[in-house]
């Protein structure tokens, strides 16, 4: 059975390690660590600015009580975990901060977070909740908003010449995910879902140079390992934030393979380049705004808004889908009785996790994710 102390394990592995790696990246280059939550803004202009773009991450599990005196106790237990590491200086490396507007409750956490606890820098990057003309033009309006903040706090200038040269780079970047993950097509997988959201999770937190040695050297190896074991349910995951291998691991001991995901962190960033246009804001805009899948974004009453995870799941060969949503986390609640029906009716298996973003109790997850496994 997995217990609480293996989830704590399992959080030490890449986001740990990747924070203490960051203030040993940040004490050797001497740049700012600019720290975010959403790709909303996207870390390119973050990096070609001089600085260095670090994906912030919670602790699944961890007490949140210190976040009281701040943020309501009901609202969503992913934000009130990230305010209460801030409160307890648990990311005193971050020279700055950067906050979308993915969902009110993140707002609002941008908010408390500035005012209690002020870093060097901060920015809210608005982001329109429906696509339409004038907001694509809002959307790129404020990447120039964006990159004159940054220019004026690490007072380097971002150039067209050096932005693409960042697009470029973590271009290749999402070229060797997608290798990665292609590997996960095959009947029996060498590679883990656990293993490849540990991966990101620590890509998060890297110079994309950096990055792309750990993708390189991942790739390798993969492609020298020979699949083992046999054929088990091939699974994909949706749902909220997941930033955090215990559900895929959960997944994994029930004896189901998680070959797809349709996650911030995952595939949904990594699934296409950034096209590399005349006027780089355009490419950012078309990558960041109108092609992410995400929930917040509405893209009208239509299912066939969920045309796309059906193509992933059938390029994977996907047996059944595991939902997961933290409470409160309204875009994903208000997806999920659409994407239910619309599942059903293509012959697809969903089984909804409905969790505080602390795994808990792992027991009864567990059996019902190997209830799910039999039975399909």
């Amino acid at each position: 059975m997995t217990s609480k102390n293996n989830i704590s394990e399992s959080t030490s592995n890449a986001a740990v390690d990747s924070e203490a790696q960051i203030r040993s990246i940040k004490a050797k280059s001497g740049k700012p660590v600019i720290g975010y939550l959403c790709c909303f803004a996207p870390p390119e202009i973050i990096s070609a600015a001089g600085a260095i773009p670090f994906r912030i991450t919670g602790r699944p599990g961890k007490d949140n009580s210190s976040a009281d005196a701040y943020i309501e106790p009901y609202g969503c237990t992913y934000v009130r975990n990230i305010l209460a590491r801030a409160v307890q200086n648990e990311l005193d490396f971050l020279d700055g901060l950067v906050i979308s507007h993915s969902c009110d409750m993140v707002q609002r956490l941008y908010g408390i977070w500035t005012y209690y606890h002020p870093l060097s820098y901060s920015y809210m990057f608005n982001v329109p909740h429906q696509i339409s003309p004038w907001a694509r033009d809002f959307f790129k309006r404020e990447l120039g908003f964006f990159q004159e903040s940054l220019e004026k706090y690490t007072g380097n200038k971002v150039t067209p010449t050096i932005l693409k040269d960042r697009l470029t780079i973590y271009n290749r970047n999402r070229a060797l995910v997608r290798e990665l993950y292609n590997l996960r097509k095959e009947t029996l997988p060498v590679l883990e879902g656990s293993e490849i959201l540990n991966l990101l999770i620590r890509g998060g937190s890297l110079p994309p140079e950096d990055f792309s040695v750990l993708l390189e050297n991942k790739l390798a190896e993969a492609k020298q390992k020979k699949p083992e074991g046999s054929k088990a349910p091939r699974i994909m995951v949706w749902g909220s934030i997941m930033d955090d291998p215990a559900l895929l691991m959960m997944i994994e001991e029930a004896g189901g393979k998680v070959v797809a995901d349709d996650t911030c962190i995952g595939f949904r960033v990594w699934e296409k380049d950034v096209p590399l246009t005349n006027d780089p804001y355009d490419g950012l805009t078309e990558h960041y705004f109108v092609n992410f899948q995400c929930p917040r974004t509405d893209r009208g009453p239509g299912l066939e808004r969920f045309d796309y995870l059906l193509e992933r799941a059938r390029e994977y060969k996907v047996d059944g889908i595991v939902g997961y949503c933290i409470s409160f986390c309204d875009p994903h609640k208000f997806d999920y009785p659409d994407l239910r029906d619309y599942l059903k009716k293509e012959g697809l298996p969903l089984l909804l996790i409905d969790d505080n973003y602390s795994f808990e109790p792992a027991g009864s997850i567990k059996t019902r994710l190997q209830a799910f496994m039999e039975m399909i």
